[in-house]
């Protein structure tokens, strides 16, 4: 309870001079009064739990007393009994601890008695000269713990007068005259091809800890292999002859990492062969540095690059060439020496390629394949385990970083001779060559005699182009690929398609149309220039086609998967489906042309056609007059008429798809008109039905001069108009709009501007 001042602030009774001051400190007093007596009360109301539980305390005393009793006897006898447990347990300790170091002594005397006795036997077999007996008592040695070899027991106990030395000064010495001794043999026998002392000294190496000394001498061997490998006969100035001594160095290579990685992985563990592989390659950059310097000496690659350096295409100039200048075939290199030194460099690049796979595969599978036992070796074991599933090899270890085997290949010279070989030579020679042979198909082409009309330039530049990309992947490299691709849709989209756009805008140019003559003169030129014009949008479409199949064919044959690494299969698929955005700029340059060549000569006619066969026609027709109409059929028999006379001669000498663009375009002009010409006309009921015949007619007639269903959906405005039209009188049109479920081309204000076309 809260007061309005504690009883020490109370004022004195002295102090209180006014009456308003006595009578505030009284009701202090008189609240003091009341707030003590409530704390009274409560303290006598609770009094009588607090003796309840002092109760039970008080009943709880003799428990207590008898559990504390209890607890001090049975003190008093574990106590005794932990001290006599003390004291027995710390004699066994001592026990404990007095045999350990008796079991440490006698293990380090053995171990100090077994290296006393594989030193002295070691010694003996070397002196007896038994090779194999002296490594195994040289590893008994070495199995010793190097604390005890030179421990001062060993120092003072080992030493005897034939071995006067300390042991690890002793063991050292006898490894190294062991190393020097097996270099020799090992030499002797790998140079005298005897294989079965080359496999007895290189299998003694890793025993005795030479495992490095012993792989740099395997290197050697294998080295010489492919040194003393037989040379390719034959004449340089052969097309195959590099391309088939790079064979023969390469596979001399995979035929020897195929015979001895087993040997090597079984002594010296999982992985081993790489240091082996790693030597091989430094020879085979050796050898195939001076291969490809002859190769460019023989083949005077350098003057080819030269002469290719500022060529000149007449077929594919944008101007002209002057008046009193030929080319002649002479001038340039021969297109067909280019090609067989690009098919030598793609063989070359392609060897490599294929070299590389399988060191790339061969290595990782080995690596992944073949765990390793606690000593580093490989047990017959494990490889009977490890044969029965082998993982997919990749290119990356689990942290993405590349693996061993992946960047020891691609740090080679090889590697890079290669690259640069492709990068000099291949690229710049193979843009040349593409571009020559389009532009001798532009010079030379000539009518097929196929149908649809054509020339025969697309069946040769996509003749060629096959063979181009195909040399391409025979490459085996993805850079190569991604750089070609560039350039194939460069020189495409500018050689073959801007070339076509060129000679469309020649035929129909101001120059072109100045000519005077005859109406007849003029009608011939007239259809010369169309049938040129259609001849060269059927090219277009025919490349478009082409391309199409090309790049389906390419990537759905195994030519990727075999010459290319696996992790490099997906880059090179891209790569190559990236030329096929040709496809688009082929159908923007037929849009184009359809749309000039409509625009030329079918347009001005379409303009007066509905106007034609809508002439005297009239649907305002009483029962007299339909039936008329219904006997002559007149706007169908004209349209049919004026449609025919208007694409004569275009179906048969269109392509497909380019008469489907014109089609199109000419049924969309020819919508526009019609809907208008029907807005300005009345209609009775029986005209409406008349109209609408009319148009399903010619809706019908239409579709029937085309492969394609897409003509109907043109007419669907007309077709909306008509169903308008053939409403009740009494039907409201708006509400017809509105819940009919028709999807509706016309608008609400367009479908009552045609309800108010009907005539009662």
């Amino acid at each position: 309870m809260a007061t309005s001042s504690p009883p020490g602030a109370r004022l004195s009774a002295r102090t209180l001079t006014t009456l308003p001051a006595i009578l505030t400190s009284l009701s202090e007093i008189e609240a003091l009064e009341s707030s003590l007596s409530a704390s009274l009360s409560n303290l006598v109301a609770s009094q009588q739990p607090i003796i309840n539980s002092l109760t039970r305390l008080q009943s709880l005393v003799p428990h207590v007393e008898e559990l504390t009793l209890d607890a001090d006897l049975l003190a008093e006898k574990v106590g005794g009994t932990a001290q006599t447990a003390q004291r027995v347990g710390g004699k066994v300790r001592v026990l404990d601890e007095e045999m350990r170091r008796v079991r440490d002594a006698s293990e380090r005397v053995a171990a100090v008695t077994e290296l006393k006795l594989s030193l002295a036997d070691l010694h003996s077999s070397i002196e007896a000269q038994d090779w194999e007996t002296a490594t195994r008592h040289c590893a008994r040695a070495m199995a010793v713990p190097p604390e005890i070899i030179k421990g001062p027991f060993a120092e003072s106990v080992v030493p005897t007068a034939d071995l006067p030395l300390p042991p690890s000064e002793t063991l050292q010495e006898a490894r190294e005259k062991l190393l020097r001794i097996f270099r020799v043999e090992f030499g002797k026998a790998s140079q005298a091809r005897d294989s079965a002392n080359t496999s007895r000294f290189f299998k003694l190496f890793p025993a005795i800890g030479w495992e490095k000394e012993g792989l740099e001498a395997y290197s050697g061997f294998v080295v010489d292999l492919v040194r003393g490998r037989a040379t390719v006969s034959g004449k340089s100035s052969s097309p195959l002859y590099y391309i088939t001594t790079l064979t023969s160095l390469f596979e001399s290579i995979a035929l020897i990492v195929d015979q001895h990685q087993p040997v090597v992985e079984k002594y010296y563990g999982s992985g081993k062969m790489l240091s082996v592989v790693a030597r091989l390659l430094q020879e085979c950059d050796r050898v195939v540095g001076g291969l490809i310097e002859s190769w460019e000496e023989e083949r005077q690659m350098q003057r080819k690059v030269q002469d290719i350096q500022n060529p000149y295409f007449p077929a594919l100039a944008s101007q002209p060439q002057r008046k009193g200048t030929q080319v002649s075939e002479d001038d340039g290199p021969d297109p067909r020496e280019i090609d067989k030194v690009l098919t030598e460099v793609a063989g070359l690049a392609g060897r490599w390629a294929l070299f590389r796979r399988f060191l790339t595969e061969r290595l990782k599978e080995e690596h992944e394949s073949n765990p390793q036992s606690p000593d580093g070796t490989v047990t017959d074991d494990d490889v009977d385990k490890t044969t029965e599933a082998k993982p997919e090899p990749t290119s990356t270890e689990p942290d993405g970083s590349p693996s061993p085997e992946v960047e020891l290949i691609e740090s080679t010279g090889c590697r890079s001779m290669m690259a640069q070989l492709i990068s000099t030579y291949y690229i710049p020679l193979e843009t040349w060559y593409l571009r020559s042979v389009i532009d001798k198909a532009h010079r030379v082409s000539a009518p097929d005699s196929s149908e649809p009309p054509q020339t025969t330039t697309p069946d040769d530049v996509f003749y060629i182009l096959k063979l181009v990309i195909s040399r391409l992947l025979t490459t085996g490299s993805v850079d190569c690929v991604e750089k070609m691709a560039q350039v194939i849709t460069g020189i495409l989209e500018k050689d073959l398609a801007g070339v076509i756009r060129r000679k469309m805008e020649d035929i129909y140019s101001p120059s072109s149309q100045a000519a005077r003559g005859s109406a007849a003169q003029r009608e011939k030129t007239e259809r010369e220039n169309r049938n040129a014009f259609i001849i060269q949008l059927n090219d277009l479409d025919i490349s478009s086609a082409h391309m199409e199949t090309l790049i389906k064919n390419v990537l759905a044959s195994p030519q990727i998967q075999q010459n290319f690494l696996e992790t490099d299969v997906a880059p090179t698929q891209e790569h190559v489906s990236s030329t096929l955005k040709l496809t688009t700029k082929f159908q923007s340059i037929l849009k184009w042309g359809v749309e000039q060549l409509f625009n030329q000569l079918t347009r001005p006619k379409l303009r007066s056609l509905i106007v034609e066969v809508y002439k005297d026609v009239s649907y305002m027709l009483d029962d007299d007059s339909y039936a008329s109409a219904e006997y002559q059929d007149v706007v169908r028999k004209r349209f049919v008429k004026a449609w025919d006379g208007l694409v004569d001669g275009f179906k048969d000498t269109f392509t497909e798809r380019n008469y489907r663009a014109f089609f199109s375009l000419a049924v969309e002009v020819l919508v526009r008109p019609w809907e208008k010409h029907i807005l300005s006309m009345k209609f009775t009921e029986l005209g409406a039905i008349r109209f609408d015949k009319d148009l399903r007619s010619i809706t019908a007639y239409l579709s029937t001069q085309t492969a394609f269903g897409d003509t109907r959906e043109k007419f669907l405005r007309l077709q909306q108009i008509s169903t308008i039209l053939n409403l009740d009188l009494e039907e409201d049109p708006d509400e017809f709009y509105s819940s009919s479920g028709i999807s509706w081309k016309l608008s609400q204000n367009e479908a009552r501007v045609v309800a108010s076309l009907r005539v009662s």
